[in-house]
C-alpha cells in the first residue's frame, strides 16, 4: 500500500498566530515541532493499520521547507522543497492508495476559522463549476483526478466541516475550535496526536468505503483575485479572461488536473509584485 501524508501548517493544534508558522516570526520554531510531531502520529497510524505500507510526507506549508528531516519518523519519505509537481500534493499518483491531509485549514472568507486562507492572500475565492473551493477542496479534487481518495483530514473545527461538505464519509479530526482568525480552543499537542495516531489507522483501514472527490470536466472556474496588478498578470494567460465584476478572472478548463495547475499559477502571478 503507498498513502500520502500532505502536511500544512495552520490547522495543528496549538497553532492560532502567523507569528508560529511564519520564518521570519519568533515563534516558528515551535511552530516546526509541533508540526513535526503530528506528522509522525499520522505515520504511526498508518504503519499501525499496516506495517508494510509505503508512506510519504509532503511537507505543504509555504516554502515547503518547514517539517524537521531528522524528527520525522524514519520509516516514512519527506517531500520537500519547491516549485514541483502537484504542489501541496507532491508525490501523489495513480498508484496511490489514499491520501491524508494534516494540519489544514478552511478556505479564505470562511469562519470563524484559524489563519482561513486560499494559497495567499492575494486569491479571495475560487469557484470550480459554481462550486467555492479552498486548499482542501481543490486538492481533494486533485487527488479524486488521479482515483486517490482523501481518508483522513485533521485542522480545527471550521476545516473539518468544510472536508466533510465535500466527502461525508472522510475520517476528520478537530484539534482546536476556532474562534477566529488568531484564536481557538485547542487540545493538548499530546492529546490531538494520540487521537490522529487512531484515526489514522482506522481511516486507512476503512479507505476502501471513502470514495475520491471527483470533478469531470470540462469545468467553468472563476477565481477572484485582490491585486488589479495580478488580474493584469492573470489575463495574459491565454484562455483567461477577466469577467464577472473587477476582481474575477475566469477559464474553461477540460479536466481538474489542467484547472488545478492553472490555479496553482494564478496564485504564483499573485507574490509578483509591480516593477
Amino acid at each position: 500500500m503507498k498513502l500520502l501524508i500532505s502536511v500544512d501548517m495552520e490547522g495543528i493544534s496549538g497553532i492560532v498566530h502567523s507569528s508560529e508558522t511564519n520564518p521570519e516570526r519568533y515563534d516558528y520554531q515551535c511552530g516546526r515541532e509541533l508540526m513535526t510531531a503530528e506528522a509522525n502520529a499520522v505515520v504511526a497510524g498508518v504503519l499501525d493499520a499496516d506495517p508494510t505500507a509505503e508512506v510519504l510526507v509532503a511537507d505543504a506549508h509555504g516554502t515547503f521547507r518547514n517539517l524537521l528531516p531528522e524528527q520525522l519518523d524514519r520509516r516514512a519519505r519527506l517531500v520537500r522543497g519547491k516549485p514541483r509537481a502537484l504542489n501541496m500534493l507532491a508525490g501523489l499518483d495513480e498508484e496511490t492508495d489514499a491520501a491524508l491531509f494534516v494540519g489544514y485549514h478552511v478556505r479564505a472568507g470562511e469562519g470563524p476559522g484559524v489563519l482561513a486562507h486560499t494559497m495567499n492572500g492575494e486569491i479571495l475565492d475560487v469557484r470550480v463549476a459554481g462550486r467555492s473551493l479552498g486548499e482542501i477542496g481543490l486538492n481533494a479534487a486533485m487527488a479524486g483526478h488521479l482515483g486517490v481518495p482523501v481518508v483522513l483530514l485533521s485542522g480545527d473545527d471550521a476545516a473539518c466541516a468544510e472536508m466533510n461538505d465535500l466527502v461525508p464519509v472522510a475520517v476528520t479530526v478537530a484539534v482546536k475550535e476556532a474562534l477566529g482568525m488568531a484564536a481557538a480552543v485547542t487540545l493538548h499537542p499530546e492529546e490531538a496526536r494520540d487521537r490522529l495516531r487512531r484515526a489514522a489507522a482506522d481511516a486507512v483501514s476503512r479507505r476502501a468505503e471513502i470514495p475520491p472527490l471527483a470533478l469531470t470536466g470540462p469545468l467553468d472556474v472563476e477565481v477572484d483575485l485582490a491585486s488589479p496588478h495580478t488580474i493584469d498578470l492573470a489575463t495574459l494567460v491565454p484562455g483567461v479572461s477577466r469577467t464577472g465584476g473587477a476582481r474575477t478572472v475566469t477559464f474553461t478548463s477540460p479536466d481538474c488536473a489542467t484547472a488545478y495547475r492553472l490555479i496553482l499559477l494564478l496564485a504564483q502571478l499573485a507574490t509578483i509584485k509591480p516593477a
